[in-house]
């Protein structure tokens, strides 16, 4: 079956493509075998290549203390790369328009129709191709059923979660953004993203434990709209919400015990932030007693709860409806 796997990897190998001996012409992706990759996009810099000695540079510049390019991890190990395996999984993928640095193709990988819509979408978005061996994919997706097809996907970039706030008062709007409490699935969070892009949100705050991250999941789930909604991380979800109100803004927390249905909501028109906490446990304790107030959504009897995803979605569009009055 295909699938997704997303994790970390490592790998030690100590060249782009399998060395053979005996000067064989159809080693790697030349000789005979050249016109198995045609369409291949340019070759990828050396900190991008796994087991390239400037591909680790950076990390040991961080354990070194040295000041590099980017934003600062604050003594705390930088992100990994992720990884998109499995023919339907990486296609899909290339049609969601996931940032990709490198597309890896396992040797002698037969080329069925998935095979060829990759290499034509890859070719199109000119993303880096290598050809290497089974052995090594198997590596660095940790043994996953790569079915000889992976992608590279970079670590998300975070925003600042006050680069929000300036960011919508510099465009002379009013400031809207929607903080999501423990939730944990990637998919969720990749909906409410969308919605916050449908909506006219300018931005999603998530802490940064314990909660779904932008993964390629989170990606593909918003279509797109995380190219135009930043998300933003924060240390504490509290503190934040504090700093928040310090600099204007009302806190809105989605309850199903709520004392204001969401579409009578007053402060709708105010800069504000909606807070949204998971489907199971809701908001915690803090993060509720740091609300203005408690708005919650009428639903029937029947049904218990909405997930995040849709209940973010449905208050959002209240908050935009009000706030076209």
């Amino acid at each position: 079956m295909d699938g997704v796997l997303v994790m970390p990897g490592n790998s030690k190998r100590q060249g782009a493509t399998r060395k053979r001996q005996g000067g064989n012409p159809t080693a790697g992706s030349g000789g005979r075998r050249r016109r198995g990759l045609e369409g291949k996009g340019p070759t990828p810099k050396a900190r991008d290549r796994e087991g390239h000695k400037a591909h680790k540079s950076p990390k040991s510049a961080d354990k070194k203390g040295g000041s590099g390019a980017g934003r600062r991890t604050g003594g705390r190990k930088p992100p990994s790369a992720e990884w998109v395996a499995g023919r339907n999984s990486v296609v899909e993928a290339l049609q969601a328009g996931i940032p990709v640095t490198t597309m890896y193709v396992a040797e002698h990988t037969e080329r069925d129709d998935r095979v060829r819509e990759a290499f034509k979408l890859a070719a199109e978005q000119r993303l880096s191709m290598l050809e290497v061996s089974r052995h090594e994919l198997d590596k660095l997706t940790d043994g996953a059923v790569h079915q000889g097809l992976v992608l590279k996907v970079p670590p998300y970039e975070y925003a600042d979660p006050h680069d929000l706030v300036s960011s919508a008062q510099a465009a002379a709007e009013v400031p809207l953004i929607v903080m999501l409490d423990s939730v944990t699935d990637p998919r969720n969070l990749g909906a409410v993203v969308r919605s916050a892009a449908a909506f006219g949100a300018h931005g999603v705050v998530v802490p940064e434990r314990r909660a779904a991250g932008m993964t390629a999941s989170a990606w593909k789930t918003s279509a797109g709209a995380a190219v135009r909604v930043p998300v933003a991380r924060a240390t504490n979800l509290t503190r934040q919400l504090k700093e928040y109100q310090d600099s204007g803004l009302m806190v809105a927390g989605l309850d199903a015990d709520g004392d204001v249905d969401v579409a009578d909501l007053e402060i709708a028109t105010s800069p504000m932030v909606l807070v949204v906490g998971s489907e199971g446990k809701g908001l915690s304790r803090l993060v509720r007693e740091t609300c203005d107030v408690l708005v919650r959504i009428p639903i029937t009897a029947t049904t218990e709860s909405l997930n995040a995803g849709v209940a973010a979605g449905v208050a959002l569009y209240e908050i935009s409806r009000l706030r076209s009055r």
